[in-house]
Parts: structure tokens; sequence; C-alpha cells
């Protein structure tokens, strides 16, 4: 057994421990950063077979933004653990029939001869001065522009109906514009306005008192 092998096996074992730990822990703070522990594991995995771009983008992308940003969301949120430890017994059975449905069917494709994975050899090593990212990027841009293009333009109506179905302008919710604050001049801002001068009354008890000394 080769270091390579021992080391697929370990990851292996953490990267299903910690998928386990993503849909059993029940603090949404625990699953997202078994979560994250996956997604390392996982781009462990694909530097095996020397694919590093996908692991480098597996971590860049997913750990260093998307979690991030999941996991910032799941602390800023005022959840009731106690409301949600309530229904997990619950719905318990039926997510165990599901889940063992789901594994049978992945032994099934494992084990029938139809599906052709015992046929499946093993990553040849790439030759020296080849990148892979060369070999990703080329194929991409030419035999498969055309579903590159349609997703990217997918992605973009998905992003544009988000956008439309948040954006909404509440009645009582006051907001500035940045492009009239912009355009403001001096005369916006400050206004002269001329008035008469006006002098101040005395007091009526110290008129009367005035009145009532005898001159000298």
């Amino acid at each position: 057994m080769t270091i390579s092998t021992i080391i697929f096996y370990v990851f292996a074992a953490i990267l299903i421990a910690s998928a386990l730990r993503v849909i059993t822990a029940k603090n949404p703070v625990h699953a997202a950063l078994s979560l994250v522990l996956s997604f390392f594991t996982g781009a462990v995995l694909w530097m095996l077979i020397e694919a590093e771009f996908l692991a480098i983008s597996l971590v860049l992308v997913y750990v260093g933004a998307v979690m991030v940003l999941f996991l910032f969301v799941v602390m800023m949120l005022d959840i009731n653990f106690e409301e949600l430890r309530k229904g997990f017994w619950n719905f318990f059975p039926v997510a165990a029939v599901v889940a063992c449905l789901m594994a049978a069917e992945m032994v099934l494709v494992l084990v029938a001869k139809s599906s052709g994975l015992a046929n499946f050899d093993t990553v040849a090593p790439l030759p020296e001065g080849v990148s892979n990212i060369k070999q990703l990027g080329v194929p991409i841009y030419t035999d498969y522009l055309l579903p590159f293009e349609l997703a990217a333009v997918l992605l973009l109506v998905a992003i544009i109906a988000a956008i439309s179905l948040t954006l909404r302008r509440r009645k009582n919710t006051k907001y500035i514009n940045p492009a009239d604050q912009i355009k403001v001049k001096k005369a916006d801002r400050i206004r002269i306005v001329k008035m008469s001068a006006e002098v101040e009354a005395p007091e009526p008890a110290a008129a009367a008192d005035a009145e009532q000394k005898p001159a000298a």
C-alpha cells in the first residue's frame, strides 16, 4: 500500500464522517462547519488525482465565499434550536427510509456490471509540462462553448429573478438616493431669508419700578 493510498483512505473516512455530521448535527453552525471540513477534504482528494485547479476552486469559491456567507447568515438569524430539536424524531423514520433507499441505489450502481464502472482504469498521471487548467479550459471554450454560454445566461437570469423578487419598496421605509446627493448644490442646502430686526422689549416689572423711582 502506497502513501497516496493511505492518504486517500484517511481523507475519505474524514469526508464521510464530516458529511454525516452535516446532516446529523442539530446546531446549524456546527453543520456548516462540518460542511466546510467536507469541502477541504474533497479538495485534498482532488489534489491526489492532480486536479489542482478544481481543488483550489473548491476551496476559494465554496469555502472562501459561499460557506462564509452562509455561516454569517446562520449566525445572524435568531434560530430557536429547541423548536428544531422537537421535530427531529418525528421525521426520523421517513428520513431513514429515504437514506436506506439512496444507499441501496448507490450500492446497486457500484455492483452492477451494466454500469461499466469496473472497466474504468485508474487516473493516469499527467506528463511533465501539461497544465490541467489548459486541459480543462480548451474543451470548455471550444467543444462545449454553447453549453457554457447557456449556463452563464441561465445563472444571469436566476440572479435577475432573485433581485426582482427581493426588490420591493415599503411605504414606511426611508431611503436616500446617492445620485441626488451628488447633484446637490450650496443653494439647495442653505436658504437665506431677509427679515426686519426685532428689539427686545423691557419686562413689565422693571418698567413699573423705573416709573415709581423719583427723579434725583
